[in-house]
């Protein structure tokens, strides 16, 4: 193998491979990253979960693959000087030749690293990168840490009614978003349920352009195609909960009120508080205005957030971090709250009734006479 590329396209396909790449392992191969000059360099990080492949622009003089440690070659690469960085092999000896600096390394025998799942397309859906990324970024907060069910370790998307939705929850909140797909090649209407692991990377890779990512389902793994970069995963298998069932309908109570108003006055009260001092925020939605109060071992606190429309004095009690996420990830200056009752969640939605591109739920937690 022989092959010349420049230092920053070689340091960021091993940065984005490298996120995959197995930390503990029994197979010293997943450590590493596969790299292939094959008419072309292409770079492979994979922990048997998720892979993460890059192609690279480069010279390639000598084809050839090999195995070589993800940590140490990305600190290598990392300090060499801003010039061309020659890779060349014979057997499993690497040298590595950037301006004056040189390296010799031992790789690792390719034929130990598991060949990437291939995703034969049962469905694929293209549309803009930027979108896809604001999803994931507005949703996978409320996914579940829990593995008591594992398939809520996940996003699910769900494809219906020309619209991509992903939802995701743990139990406490749910956070869906929904978005306008450029094309389907597939069925009108599936599901598959993606872990945030993966989804995670995805969000990092997309770029906040029009430019198109492919989604593909496959039986048993889902593929991203990002420009030059791929992401495969496992799916997570399992029912995931109806969310449409959990969310309520008919609410008595609608108020409006400007997102950073309602988390400025969340996060007054919410000093507080913390992870040792942790009491719920009790909610007074009176007429055109909510008032916050909340009290710890340290005192107490009260604020007045300014609303539209009328609560009917309904009293309720919610995590200040559950609620302060919600309304931080919304991507509106103004939302709808939508309560019925003091046991019963609260819904953040659009201003306008119409607009369905956004929703968070909220559970609310149980008041005590002292909180």
């Amino acid at each position: 193998m022989r092959f010349t590329c420049e230092k920053a396209l070689l340091q960021n396909a091993i940065t984005t491979t490298g996120r995959a790449v197995a930390v503990k392992t029994s197979i010293p191969a997943l450590e590493g990253i596969l790299i292939e000059a094959i008419g072309f360099l292409r770079l492979t990080g994979y922990n048997l979960e998720t892979g993460i492949q890059s192609m690279v622009n480069a010279d390639i003089q000598e084809e050839g693959t090999l195995v070589l440690s993800a940590k140490l070659l990305g600190e290598i690469v990392r300090k060499l000087p801003d010039e061309p960085v020659t890779v060349s092999s014979q057997g499993l000896t690497v040298k590595l030749d950037c301006g004056q600096s040189h390296y010799t390394l031992q790789a690792i025998d390719p034929d130990e690293f598991p060949e990437l799942p291939h995703v034969e397309g049962e469905n694929e859906l293209v549309m803009a990168q930027g979108n896809l990324k604001k999803m994931i970024s507005q949703t996978i907060f409320a996914v579940s840490t829990q593995d008591i069910r594992p398939v809520h370790t996940g996003a699910l998307f769900e494809v219906e009614n020309d619209s991509l939705t992903v939802v995701s929850l743990d139990g406490f909140r749910l956070a869906l978003r929904r978005e306008k797909y450029q094309k389907n090649l597939g069925d009108e209407h599936y599901t598959f349920v993606v872990p945030a692991f993966a989804l995670s990377e995805v969000e990092k890779i997309c770029a906040e352009t029009d430019e198109p990512i492919s989604i593909t389902q496959g039986p048993a793994h889902v593929l991203f195609t990002i420009g030059e970069t791929i992401v495969v995963s496992r799916r997570l298998e399992g029912d995931f909960l109806n969310y449409k069932q959990s969310i309520p309908k008919e609410n008595k109570i609608n108020v409006v009120g400007a997102t950073r108003d309602l988390l400025t006055s969340i996060g007054r009260v919410s000093l507080i508080l913390s992870d040792k001092l942790k009491n719920p925020l009790r909610c007074t939605f009176r007429e055109n205005q909510l008032f916050i109060t909340t009290k710890s071992a340290i005192g107490d606190a009260s604020d007045l957030c300014p609303l539209e429309g009328d609560g009917g004095g309904l009293e309720i009690g919610f995590d200040n971090r559950y609620l302060s996420d919600a309304l931080r990830f919304a991507p509106s200056d103004r939302v709808r709250l939508e309560l019925s009752s003091p046991v019963t969640p609260c819904v953040i939605l659009p201003p306008e009734e119409n607009d369905d591109s956004f929703l968070y739920l909220v559970l609310p937690v149980r008041l005590k006479a002292g909180d």
